[in-house]
């Protein structure tokens, strides 16, 4: 069954580019209506081209996920411009931050890529959520990474700002349950995007294994847009209310999630004592 969001208002930020882009432009095919939010209006404008080449329209939001009174006024244009609130919230904005070692990263740019990352985030929800509260309904999604595999060197300020999501949205899950709202993280995958190409750029800092895979996936193209889109379309359908809270990967199976009972400790990252 193909999860279609007629009449649904969905906030992408990140998404004048990337993973973000690609996910905007696949709620916008299956009949969402769609709020593209990112920092550059040339990409804004291109990501909206995009979409105008699929026969429809997009409203287009200059905003910084850094700054909380952007992302308000964002929210605020999204209810008058569609006559509703966000009903999905997709957070995808995101920096590689410096791809250095520790010691040796800027840390301007190292507390840069955590105020995008993860305050990007905390800020997003923020001024989307008093409109879902309201009306007792809502789709948090964020994007995560990396759920299968350990650290490497290099991507300190990246590991760090990505996987704090994971408690936060664990703890903001909890909080929210009882006003009919599901937040969870989503881990897309290994894509082709502009931070294919910075890794790719730094090989000489990385692990020559995290470098090599860079490459492939920029021959490759990595994971599919259609499976990336299948997956944060489930999380965003009522196919999902009983999951929340939880990190799942682009290669989960959501057919046999969608009548799943879960565990409590299942698609977290918390280690649980037996």
């Amino acid at each position: 069954m193909k999860h279609t969001f007629n009449g649904k208002n969905v906030m992408v930020t990140g998404a004048s580019r990337g993973i973000g882009k690609r996910l905007a432009i696949g709620f916008f095919q299956r009949g969402a209506r769609i709020a593209l939010v990112g920092r550059s209006k040339a990409e804004l404008d291109l990501a909206h081209i995009e979409i105008e080449q699929s026969g429809g329209n997009a409203l287009r939001l200059r905003a910084d996920v850094t700054d909380p009174e952007q992302l308000a006024v964002a929210v605020d244009r999204i209810r008058v411009t569609f006559g509703s609130g966000v009903d999905i919230l997709i957070c995808a904005a995101a920096i590689p931050g410096p791809l250095h070692s520790f010691a040796h990263a800027s840390l301007k740019a190292w507390t840069e890529a955590v105020q995008i990352n993860l305050m990007g985030v905390v800020h997003s929800c923020r001024a989307a959520l008093p409109g879902m509260v309201e009306r007792r309904a809502g789709k948090i999604i964020v994007l995560g990474c990396y759920s299968d595999s350990g650290p490497t060197q290099g991507f300190s300020a990246y590991y760090t700002s990505k996987q704090a999501l994971i408690p936060f949205v664990e703890g903001l899950a909890a909080e929210v349950a009882h006003d009919n709202i599901q937040v969870n993280c989503f881990d897309p995958g290994e894509a082709y995007t502009t931070f294919t190409d910075e890794v790719i750029r730094a090989g000489s800092r990385l692990d020559t294994e995290v470098v090599q895979r860079a490459i492939r996936v920029r021959q490759t193209g990595g994971t599919s847009p259609e499976a990336q889109v299948e997956m944060a379309a489930f999380l965003a359908s009522e196919s999902s209310n009983h999951i929340t809270g939880k990190l799942l990967n682009v290669n989960d199976d959501w057919r046999k999630l969608k009548n799943a009972t879960l565990r409590p400790d299942q698609y977290t990252l918390r280690r649980v004592m037996k």
